[in-house]
């Protein structure tokens, strides 16, 4: 069984940075594809930013292209987002994601088989 544990959440200022992790145990996770979702207040769960088992292809939804980068390090066990310039709209839970189908991205959330608990961003005005 994989468990995935998200950390670096927090309140940041409209403009800021954080860098998320998602840290596995229970399984290496180099041969899995990960991913990470969101999920603001009232709103449903959305894709974020997700990537290959090696870390050769990543895809990113249009509204954190440019800002957000995904990155995996598997020596570590650990996925990582890069979050830049947040907005105020950026506020969400945020989950990560794996699934045992390494060599593709994906993007919708019921193609995954393992999920983490979740790490709160709050950006404020």
């Amino acid at each position: 069984q994989v468990q995935l544990v998200e950390s670096g959440g927090g309140l940041v200022q409209a403009g800021g940075s954080l860098r998320l992790s998602c840290a596995a145990s229970g399984r290496t996770l180099s041969t899995y594809a990960m991913g990470w979702f969101r999920q603001a207040p009232g709103k449903e769960r959305e894709f974020v930013a997700a990537i290959t088992w090696s870390g050769g292809t990543t895809y990113y939804a249009d509204s954190v292209k440019g800002r957000f980068t995904i990155s995996r390090d598997n020596a570590k066990n650990t996925m990582y987002l890069q979050m830049n310039s947040l907005k105020p709209e950026d506020t969400a839970i945020y989950y990560c994601a794996a699934d045992r189908k390494g060599w593709k991205v994906l993007i919708t959330g019921s193609e995954y088989d393992y999920w983490g608990q979740g790490t709160q961003v709050t950006v404020s005005s």
